[in-house]
């Protein structure tokens, strides 16, 4: 009998165990016991075979990876400014939900590349780093301290006497292209003068010293010169065949002039513009200064494009892509960028920054912040079709982190800026997905925690939502860990690992021969002529046209 009773007991334990999914569960009593209500899972997920498919498709994918040495003719560097690996996973899936998938399968376009290493960014006098001493190991090679550009350690922040000494400057990986022949540009959402782009050209001891009114007196009288000066006057500024971006106030007087839209904030009464204008007439090169994208676009569907560019498109900062009016893209300036710089027999390295995922993320704005990294993919994805990987490398990383962080047990497909749908918290009151370590949505109330998705703003996806945050502040700060960096093209393999941010300047100037150590490629690989249309995108080699081509030479040499 006793028999009986377990074999029936035994019965109905395995029947509690075989439910179908749909049978509701008991609401757990731990966390770690949150039981999952996706509205969907794909049906092939279900079967390991699938599973086991998809790693045997990359396990064959990677056994046919081979190894380039070729010299890289050019590079390009992206740099997503606060793009951490959550606000990377945030972005991936917001972007799928765009499309109307569950999200979390997709893949942003530099997550399809090759290589993947991991990059520290601390400042030699920081824990948590700013994107003037990032800019300056990302760039030069060189750590330094906080709020530096273009310094070594041996500076005090904010001295001038540090700034004039001209033995502890630290070059970019700009310049070292241009001392060898290439031509140089740089794109960025944020004004031109800010810390990310200032690392290409400036030495500044203080990163906020990006117009002359924004020097101390006594620092002026001295000799130092405002970030916006020197990239207008100064070699390897001045040298740059693109420049792109925001920032026009720094570049005018505080009285109108004919060239700018608005009144500068510049108090020395130079108007930088036309300086750069009287440089290019010196050099008796083609030149184009544009205000806005109907400008810009002109030039590009032009068949007679200008020798140097200057685009600044906003007072301050660019738009957010999503309140943009008249404004380019970050992909559209990277075309422009690309179709200019190609130009160059020598090759070209081209520096792109999508500045404002940084600021998105300062004013805990996540949806701003995820649709930015959407956008900078999307600039990543055009570089990519409108060159070569066999002679072109590109890599894509970002300068730090921030407190952004996904969390709470949310089913698959959950809106990864909505509430967590499993679970509320043990006040019983909902919380989002995204929320941030500390930021300027302050998170606690009279009554206790603050439940925002009740805010009208979170209900209706409003731009300027601020996610919560544990710690209040008026600005929420960067992270500290370390940032992902993706490479493809010759050398690619030199990027795995881990190791310090200032070794990616190097590792890509020793691909593009720009070093005194050249490897065996830099002088005998010879590569072969690609054929581009008008529009500067990178077609497959024409037979027909190289053969004539050929024949052409031979008969000519026939005849001499």
């Amino acid at each position: 009998m006793a028999r009986a009773q377990l074999f029936i007991l035994a019965q109905a334990t395995f029947a509690v165990f075989t439910l179908s999914e749909d049978v509701s569960t008991p609401k757990p009593k731990k966390v770690l016991d949150t039981v999952m209500s996706p509205a969907y899972i794909p049906p092939e997920e279900k079967h390991g075979s699938y599973w086991k498919k998809s790693a045997a498709t990359t396990l064959k994918s990677k056994l046919k990876e081979t190894i380039n040495t070729d010299k890289a003719k050019n590079g390009i560097l992206f740099i997503g400014d606060g793009m951490s690996l959550a606000t990377v996973m945030a972005a991936r899936t917001f972007a799928g939900q765009m499309e109307r998938g569950l999200g979390e399968e997709n893949v942003l376009e530099f997550e399809t590349f090759p290589v993947t290493g991991l990059a520290r960014t601390y400042c030699i006098d920081a824990q948590v780093p700013d994107s003037a001493c990032t800019a300056t190991s990302y760039l030069t090679g060189v750590k330094t301290k906080y709020g530096v550009i273009g310094l070594d350690g041996n500076v005090t922040r904010g001295s001038c006497y540090s700034q004039l000494h001209k033995g502890n400057w630290a070059s970019s990986i700009g310049q070292w292209a241009l001392e060898n022949g290439l031509d140089v540009g740089f794109v960025t959402t944020t004004r031109v003068t800010h810390a990310s782009p200032a690392g290409m050209y400036a030495h500044t001891s203080e990163r906020n010293w990006e117009s002359d009114a924004d020097v101390p007196e006594e620092c002026l009288s001295l000799g130092c010169q405002d970030v916006a000066y020197q990239l207008i006057m100064n070699n390897p500024g001045r040298q740059y065949k693109v420049i792109m971006g925001g920032g026009r106030k720094m570049f005018f007087p505080n009285t109108s002039t004919p060239l700018a839209k608005s009144t500068g904030m510049r108090l020395d009464g130079v108007d930088l513009v036309e300086k750069w204008h009287e440089d290019k007439m010196r050099k008796n090169a083609t030149h184009q200064y544009v205000t806005n994208r109907d400008e810009l676009m002109k030039i590009f569907s032009s068949d007679d494009l200008p020798e140097y560019l200057l685009g600044l498109f906003h007072d301050d900062h660019m738009e957010y892509h999503l309140k943009a009016n008249n404004q380019p893209t970050l992909e559209e300036m990277v075309e422009v960028a690309i179709k200019m710089l190609n130009r160059s027999a020598k090759g070209y390295f081209l520096f792109v920054e999508g500045g404002r995922i940084d600021h998105a993320h300062h004013d805990s704005y996540a949806r701003l912040a995820l649709d930015e990294t959407v956008e900078y993919a999307k600039a990543v994805k055009k570089a990519r079709s409108l060159t070569n990987e066999e002679d072109t490398l590109i890599v894509v990383s970002a300068d730090h982190a921030h407190t952004m962080t996904v969390a709470g047990y949310p089913s698959r497909g959950n809106d990864i800026l909505g509430s967590v749908d499993t679970a509320k918290g043990d006040d019983g009151k909902s919380y989002t997905a995204i929320s941030y370590a500390n930021g300027k949505a302050t998170s606690i109330g009279s009554n206790g925690r603050i439940d925002v998705t009740l805010k009208d703003e979170f209900k209706n996806g409003a731009l300027n939502f601020s996610y919560p945050s544990l710690v209040p502040l008026d600005s929420e700060t960067h992270g500290g860990e370390d940032v992902a960096v993706f490479a493809l093209g010759p050398w690619q393999h030199l990027f795995t690992s881990s190791y310090e941010q200032t070794v990616v300047p190097h590792l890509m100037a020793y691909a593009m021969c720009l070093t005194e150590d050249k490897h065996k490629n830099c002088e005998t690989k010879t590569h072969h002529r690609r054929f581009w249309t008008s529009n500067g995108v990178n077609n497959k080699p024409n037979v027909f046209i190289y053969v004539i081509s050929v024949c052409a030479v031979i008969i000519s040499c026939l005849r001499l």
